[in-house]
């Protein structure tokens, strides 16, 4: 925040990089004592949205490697926000004035930061925020309608202004509402609703409702039992659906308890007359008939998907089969892997080959690899077609449920080690078929989702052991390649671009970079540099946890690291070890204590809390617990990850939710069962590596790994992050879409007048 005076610019040269703070610039304008600790907020303000990057300093670079937009988003949050305080100073206003838009700047810069850090706003836009401010107050000031800077701007730079402090009793002020929800209804409909409940007075805001119902029924649902004025609106409406909804979010059972979630799910077939709310009602009390309902129910909607009508509750539907799945069958299969089978499998025994189906594609990330399978006869794959008797083939059970996520059951097949033996439940044929048609269609998803198939197609080809097979999803790959070119479509062209070249690298003989060919970074290897933070040090956090085997698994790698001669000290709550010689590496592993009272999440809370508080950025992240510890270590994991190790059984199916909170992670999972001892031998192996100076360089890496471990054939499902291709496919995507939203935030800077060739 370079500050000017009212006369001259401060020579950038001969101060380079100077913080003046509000009281100095409130000197050299000459303000008034009552003005000078609002300029003070505003610079306070600034200094804000320039850490929103994760760097505490005077410049805002919210891009990575696109240094004018960097320059674009600077020069908004310094001169740009200067000028305006500037402009402020200069206008012929009162001081109440003076200080009202003041106090809208400093607004505006909070709920920019607050909107970037949610990813509803990009950095560049900014410019058009800060523009759209100074623009908006030159009208105020002189009366006039600001309805034309929110038409002329994106809806999240719209939304900003129009609900800005200094800004909201515009004149115009009686078309906000109408203009911003022309921008968010079709895209954003949640937005919309939030907008009508800010505007109680909104006089279209039944006919509004209406609409957004048949675009999006649950976020309806979520309003519609609010005490608010829109509620009240929602509840009284005369609308059949939304009536109908908002009956369902109010409902309650016998005993007082809120019904509508469990209600909500069979919205469609309540309309369409197949069901009504008292038959839903007569089975809330026994979950294993009210989890076949929502079987049943779930298939009567993927043949209305079939058939290009999308149900309403589609994604209510979904969650609550999940949610049911997992709380009433998968958590107590999972925690009784220590039972014998018979006991084990006890609660599966009135479920249907049907309803194992949806209990497996529903539960990628939580079921256990010994739920899934185990041995010859036992976990839910193998119950699944003793269920279903003979004659009952894979083409029975796709058919059954109208091919409802049968990309998910191939991706889980795959990485389970059983598509053999359920392609070979079929005709060859029908087998080759059904990966074809695996392969296609990538680019239909939609909504956040969108990516969710071609990500299981590319995670899949590594599990592929037929040549055959994978020589046909090759050409396929090339064929769905070639249509994406011949008519243009730049989604499924660069969704099939990315899996060609996926695929093709998994052949020595085809000599591809992957990071090269994608524009990405490293797979191969993993650069030391980027794990060093600037003075040098690598930082990496481990997660432990303090059931039986994490406490045996913290010992044991405190034992390892000392006979390697680490030094370690202990607080309460984590220990910390440190290397001795070579590279600086610190550890930090919280203590694995008592897991009944929570006391290691209380551990690994204060372990956070410190790290942020002596700004220690991890670069690698080791996760030491079983699967159903993996989310609360992803939900801890920080972006500045760089390597991240799942230690835990099936950690593979989780790579799409750790690089969603960690973009550029290489990951190391396991297909199937994680294991201490060959975990401990990973951690050390890297932790050797990265002492000597070296980069991790994975291909070498682990072909030291399988000879030292080639006693334990577990390790075979192993995966190093070369092997990764559903991360390496989602972060080569998420590439492309950067690039996209770097040229039109490009387009939107030049509107500002902040153009990244000026």
């Amino acid at each position: 925040m370079r500050k000017f005076n009212t006369g001259s610019v401060i020579s950038v040269v001969a101060v380079p990089l100077l913080l003046l703070t509000g009281l100095a610039l409130a000197r050299a304008q000459k303000i008034p004592f009552s003005r000078q600790s609002f300029h003070s907020k505003v610079d306070q303000a600034q200094l804000s949205v320039c850490a929103a990057d994760g760097i505490k300093d005077d410049q805002f670079t919210p891009y990575k490697d696109n240094k004018a937009l960097n320059q674009v988003a600077t020069k908004a949050i310094n001169q740009q926000v200067d000028k305006v305080q500037q402009a402020i100073e200069k206008a012929d206003l009162d001081n109440n004035s003076k200080i009202r838009f003041l106090r809208g700047l400093q607004e505006l810069l909070q709920n920019y930061k607050t909107a970037y850090l949610a990813r509803d706003i990009t950095g560049a836009l900014l410019a058009n925020t800060i523009k759209g401010y100074q623009d908006g107050m030159a009208l105020q000031i002189k009366q006039r309608d600001i309805s034309p800077i929110l038409k002329a701007n994106k809806p999240e730079v719209g939304t900003l202004l129009a609900f800005n402090f200094a800004l909201k009793d515009n004149v115009g002020k009686d078309h906000f509402q109408y203009i911003l929800l022309g921008k968010e209804i079709h895209a954003h409909p949640r937005k919309a609703l939030y907008i009508l409940s800010q505007n109680n007075d909104f006089p279209a805001t039944d006919s509004m409702v209406s609409v957004i119902a048949r675009k999006d029924a649950g976020s309806l649902y979520d309003y519609a039992g609010s005490t608010t004025p829109l509620g009240e609106i929602i509840r009284k409406s005369q609308d059949p659906l939304v009536n109908l909804i908002a009956r369902m979010a109010t409902a309650h059972d016998a005993s007082g308890k809120l019904s509508g979630p469990q209600l909500m799910p069979f919205l469609d077939d309540i309309l369409a007359g197949k069901i009504d709310l008292d038959q839903i009602r007569g089975v809330l009390d026994n979950q294993v008939k009210y989890y076949k309902l929502l079987v049943q129910t779930e298939i009567h909607y993927a043949a209305m998907l079939q058939h290009k009508d999308t149900p309403l509750a589609l994604q209510q539907m979904q969650d609550r089969l999940h949610a049911v799945g997992i709380n009433t069958f998968i958590n107590k299969v999972n925690g009784l892997h220590e039972r014998s089978n018979s006991v084990r499998y006890a609660c599966l025994r009135p479920l249907s080959a049907i309803d194992l189906y949806y209990l497996i594609v529903n539960s990628e990330l939580e079921i256990y690899t010994s739920s899934y399978i185990n041995g010859k006869d036992y976990g839910i794959y193998n119950l699944l077609w003793q269920k279903a008797g003979k004659g009952f083939t894979s083409d029975s059970l796709l058919t059954s449920v109208h091919f409802d996520k049968y990309k998910k059951w191939i991706k889980m097949a795959a990485n389970y080690n059983t598509l053999d033996d359920f392609l070979g439940r079929m005709a060859p044929e029908s087998a080759q078929q059904l990966m074809l048609a695996f392969v296609r269609n990538l680019d239909k998803g939609v909504g956040k989702d969108s990516l969710e198939d071609a990500v299981d197609v590319a995670g899949s080809y590594a599990s592929i052991d037929d040549p055959k097979m994978s020589k046909l999803v090759v050409h396929e790959v090339q064929n769905q390649l070639q249509q994406a070119k011949t008519v243009g479509n730049s989604k499924k062209f660069n969704i099939y671009e990315i899996l060609k070249t996926l695929f093709l690298s998994m052949d020595p003989k085809n000599k591809i970079d992957l990071s090269t060919s994608l524009g990405i970074g490293p797979v191969y290897f993993m650069p030391i540099k980027d794990l060093e933070d600037t003075s040098g040090r690598i930082i990496i956090q481990q997660f432990t946890y303090g059931d039986a085997d994490g406490n045996a698994n913290y010992r044991n790698f405190m034992s390892a690291v000392n006979r390697a001669g680490w030094k370690s000290t202990s607080n309460k709550y984590w220990s910390t070890v440190s290397s001795t010689s070579g590279t600086p590496i610190t550890i930090y592993t919280n203590k694995p204590l008592d897991e009944l009272q929570a006391l290691d999440d209380k551990a690994q809370q204060a372990l956070d809390d410190y790290l942020i508080e002596k700004d220690l950025h991890p670069t690698m992240v080791l996760h030491r617990g079983h699967s159903y510890y993996l989310p609360t270590t992803i939900k801890q994991l920080v972006p500045s990850a760089r390597v991240v190790l799942l230690g835990s059984c099936g950690s593979f199916q989780s790579l799409s939710d750790v690089l969603n909170k960690a973009p550029e992670a290489q990951i190391i999972s396991s297909k199937q069962t994680g294991v201490g001892n060959l975990n401990l031998t990973l951690i050390m192996g890297i932790l050797n590596t990265l002492k000597k100076g070296q980069d991790l360089n994975w291909v070498k890496m682990w072909s030291g790994f399988e000879k030292k471990l080639s006693s334990d054939n577990r390790f075979v499902d192993y995966v190093p992050p070369y092997e990764n291709l559903g991360a390496v496919f989602y972060m080569a995507y998420r590439k492309l879409q950067e690039s996209e939203q770097e040229k039109e935030d490009s387009m939107e800077a030049d509107k500002a007048d902040i153009s990244i060739n000026n």
